[in-house]
């Protein structure tokens, strides 16, 4: 092995370790990053997780009505609104089947079934829909952005 071969692998080694030296400070840089980020965004996450409620976490029911409409099981209740200012929701069930209802901006309420139509209270829209549905059932598969 001569001087000059025994100088290249020397410059080998060195350059090797140059670019493990360059991964690693690239490497702490992102990873202080992160933390860094985890850090400041933790309260933030921790606050939505806390105001985050599921339909049984939620003050007791209040029933709108409750009736036989053609044979049919109909009943609505109301919970009570989330944040200020908004508007309680109104479940809407037949035989027991949640039929998805929608509040309109000029109070008038329509639903999946006769969606073309609005009506003035949820028993009238439930009326409807029991009116539509004839004798077919609804779907026990619940709203796809429920």
């Amino acid at each position: 092995m001569s001087a000059s071969s025994g100088n290249i692998a020397i410059a080998r080694a060195a350059g090797a370790l140059a670019v493990g030296r360059r991964t690693a400070l690239r490497a702490a840089f992102t990873a202080a990053v992160v933390a860094a980020t985890a850090a400041a965004l933790a309260p933030v996450v921790r606050a939505g997780r806390a105001g985050r409620r599921t339909t049984r976490d939620v003050e007791p029911t209040v029933p709108v009505f409750e009736e036989t409409y053609r044979g049919r099981h109909i009943t609505a209740v109301r919970y009570a609104a989330h944040a200020p200012g908004a508007r309680p929701r109104v479940d809407v069930y037949v035989d027991g089947r949640s039929l998805h209802v929608m509040r309109r901006a000029d109070g008038s309420w329509l639903s999946g079934v006769n969606h073309y139509e609005s009506f003035a209270s949820p028993r009238a829209l439930a009326r409807a829909a029991v009116d539509e549905l004839g004798s077919a059932r609804l779907s026990e598969a619940p709203a796809h952005h429920a």
